[in-house]
């Protein structure tokens, strides 16, 4: 007998990347026959729309929770989607869906990279609902199959430039019939943009000066410790961890490694992929190891894989950085600095920072493999954000989640 075909969903987007994301979703879910809103909050979130379904929220924040309500009750909404859970209007809007009863499913950067995205229901990072108990996993991933088969998919640092451009400009110029949006990042957009510009313009150089740092760096391998920065304005900074920003915490990891790191070692400290140039993070690295009497021992890495550089290290310090899971996925010892998904007794290290540069303990393997098997099957799909290719595998495995539907390997 053919399959039933699936009820039909009426879903309402919020804000999603800066970029396609919402517009090839909204695109599937109307293909598959699902009834599709996007609430546009400013003029980057309508640039990039640019389908039927679209509400402009032109109001305050103090007004949003009473108008979503209004949206949820006038479209029969039954599922709400967004990307990043700790956006202003993403926190007040999630208690008003919750009293609906109504499922709030959140993108994010994967927690497991590359080629997966996080798609988890109710909220992500510090706001997960997955447990920290070892066992658990151990437990839960027993009764799981093997993990499905998984291949790359490209990702374009000129396109997640130029989209953020274009997101940008749009929201600029049309401030004006948005007269109450706030953007969540601590910059306004022309000096965003002008970040963004900065970058690809010295994109060469760059390059050509972290290569031969990575070259360096691979020649000499458990030499150094890792520290990738995120970004200042990311929420998991500053709501999931004891740091106001990024600059408290590199202070504290470089003073701790001044003081407590065996003489022989390095730090790196690797820039972020989606940093937009506005700050200076590398001479602020510089900055801060020569206040501490390191600047010979500590080295900026402005570009390129984190993958080898992390595999090559002798352990990986971060706040809550999904690129923690990449050192845990390569074996190497990682310490959380602040609340991650993954802080995991038996998966990060336990003693404190101090501690973790003189007895860096790896991962226990068979408890991170179980860690790592139920988030795929709980909260990952695969695909990427920034090329066609991996768009359009977001698109299907997202759209097969909403229904209830397993999808072969791609």
């Amino acid at each position: 007998m053919p399959a039933e075909p699936p009820a039909q969903r009426s879903v309402l987007l919020l804000q999603g990347l800066m970029g396609p994301l919402f517009r090839r979703l909204g695109q599937g879910l109307i293909e598959a026959g699902h009834r599709v809103h996007k609430v546009n909050f400013n003029g980057g979130d309508r640039a990039f729309w640019r389908l039927p379904g679209g509400i402009d929220y032109r109001g305050s924040l103090e007004e949003w929770p009473a108008a979503l309500d209004a949206m949820l009750v006038e479209h029969g909404i039954t599922d709400v989607v967004l990307f990043g859970d700790c956006r202003d209007h993403h926190l007040a809007a999630k208690p008003v869906i919750r009293a609906r009863g109504i499922p709030v499913h959140v993108f994010e950067e994967g927690y497991i990279r590359p080629d997966w995205v996080t798609l988890e229901q109710g909220g992500v990072n510090g706001h997960s609902l997955l447990p920290r108990d070892p066992q658990w996993y151990l437990d839960t991933a027993a009764t799981l199959p093997p993990v499905p088969e998984h291949r790359q998919v490209p990702s374009s640092f000129r396109r997640r430039a130029l989209e953020g451009l274009l997101y940008n400009a749009a929201d600029v110029f049309t401030r004006w019939h948005y007269p109450h949006w706030n953007n969540h990042r601590p910059w306004h957009p022309l000096v965003e943009g002008m970040g963004w510009a900065r970058k690809l313009r010295r994109r060469k150089q760059r390059e050509a000066d972290a290569a031969q740092l990575m070259a360096r760096l691979s020649a000499a391998p458990g030499s150094y410790f890792l520290f990738p920065l995120q970004l200042d304005s990311d929420a998991q900074i500053r709501l999931h961890s004891p740091f106001a920003g990024i600059l408290p915490a590199l202070q504290l990891i470089v003073a701790s490694f001044a003081a407590h790191a065996p003489a022989d070692t390095r730090l790196v400290v690797k820039e972020h992929p989606l940093d937009n140039g506005v700050r200076d993070w590398r001479q602020e690295t510089a900055d801060m190891a020569a206040r501490y009497g390191v600047a010979d021992r500590v080295d900026y890495l402005g570009w390129g894989d984190i993958v080898p550089v992390a595999r090559d290290s002798r352990g990986m310090v971060t706040v809550n950085s999904t690129s923690g899971t990449l050192g845990l996925a390569v074996g190497i010892p990682v310490i959380a600095l602040g609340h991650a998904v993954y802080d995991i007794a038996g998966i990060t290290c336990q003693d404190g920072l101090d501690a973790f540069w003189a007895n860096p303990t790896p991962p226990d393997p068979a408890t991170f493999a179980a860690f790592r098997r139920v988030l795929i099957d709980r909260c990952l799909i695969p695909g990427g954000f920034f090329s066609e290719e991996a768009l359009g595998k977001v698109v299907r495995h997202a759209i097969a989640r909403f229904e209830g539907r397993n999808i072969a390997p791609e």
